[in-house]
């Protein structure tokens, strides 16, 4: 196992493959290093159960776990596509290793899961289940520090700038784009931002996107030009410029009514159809190369559990559209 992670916390009883099946009877989750080798893993997930780096009071750090135990309620077969997910190699590594009271150990193990599972899983995509937003710097810090000389753009779809100033804030939830260009990871201008709107983003954070060049759509310009078309445009544009696309998705996108189980949770947000077609659409582009889910927090969502199921759709509906995509 690599040396940053420990094995799942959670761990369902694993079965044969066939019509039929759930997505717990279908990904496969590590226990003994052994079991990695015995498969060519497409995809790679691990959890990073980070929250204390939040800015407000967050539970985020609980996803991971309650991601895998709402596997049971979804099949391998989407519907909407006609295409059955156990085409694909899936494996749950666990989760990154965190320090009770050091953050920064904590971003540093983020950092190098990332190196360390490029490295050992060179031809398989690699998908973070967060903890809450600060962990994306550290992600996407790892891929660039492991090949310098590649460009990275993001697509971020957020209802927040995520631009504070680190000076003020340090590494936290609220920085994770300044802090990649601040430390000259990515640049400005091959940030694409969708899902802004309504009074959530000071005037100061707009002066400092537009003086970075950060290409940000409000959802009020994404719904007039569509949301799906909104996503391709940015996502030629970037090809046009990066050699990797690393998408985000802060789950706090979402309207307050279909995602009450996140720290900032607003009205005004994203539909979780626009999500899913936002997503799907993000998982087509032959440059996008890793993805994050952050900044949901179930100990705040209903007992249906419509943000923890949420973020699980979307999870899985970025995967169709990779392997539809193949």
């Amino acid at each position: 196992m690599l040396p940053t992670i420990n094995p799942p916390g959670f761990f369902w009883p694993q079965a044969e493959l066939g019509t039929d099946i759930k997505v717990n009877e279908w990904i496969r989750q590590i226990q003994r290093e052994e079991e990695l080798k015995k498969e060519k893993w497409d995809v790679v997930l691990f959890g990073v159960p980070l929250s204390r780096s939040s800015i407000s009071a967050s539970g985020a750090s609980e996803f991971p776990e309650s991601f895998r135990r709402s596997w049971k309620g979804f099949s391998t077969y989407n519907l909407d596509f006609e295409s059955d997910l156990q085409k694909m190699k899936v494996a749950d590594l666990g989760d990154v290793k965190m320090h009770f009271t050091d953050i920064p150990q904590c971003h540093s193990n983020i950092k190098q899961t990332m190196k360390d599972v490029r490295k050992q899983f060179p031809h398989s995509f690699p998908i973070a289940i967060g903890g809450d937003h600060s962990i994306t710097a550290m992600l996407v810090s790892g891929l660039k520090e492991l090949e310098p000389e590649k460009e990275i753009g993001i697509l971020q779809l957020d209802t927040h700038l995520d631009l504070r100033s680190l000076e003020d804030h340090g590494p936290t939830n609220g920085t994770p784009i300044r802090n990649l260009i601040q430390n000259s990871m990515i640049k400005g201008e091959n940030v694409y931002n969708i899902g802004l709107h309504g009074f959530f983003n000071s005037q100061s954070l707009i002066r400092y996107a537009k003086e970075h060049k950060l290409n940000y759509i409000t959802l009020k310009e994404a719904r007039r030009r569509g949301i799906e078309e909104t996503v391709q445009e940015a996502l030629l544009q970037l090809e046009s410029k990066v050699d990797k696309i690393y998408v985000t998705i802060d789950m706090d996108v979402l309207d307050i009514g279909f995602a009450p189980g996140v720290p900032a949770s607003t009205p005004g947000g994203m539909s979780t159809e626009e999500l899913f077609n936002a997503v799907y659409a993000a998982g087509l582009s032959s440059k996008t190369a890793a993805m994050d889910i952050v900044c949901l927090d179930p100990t705040r969502d209903h007992k249906a559990q419509p943000t923890v199921k949420a973020g699980t759709y979307t999870f899985l509906t970025f995967l169709t559209a990779l392997m539809n995509r193949r």
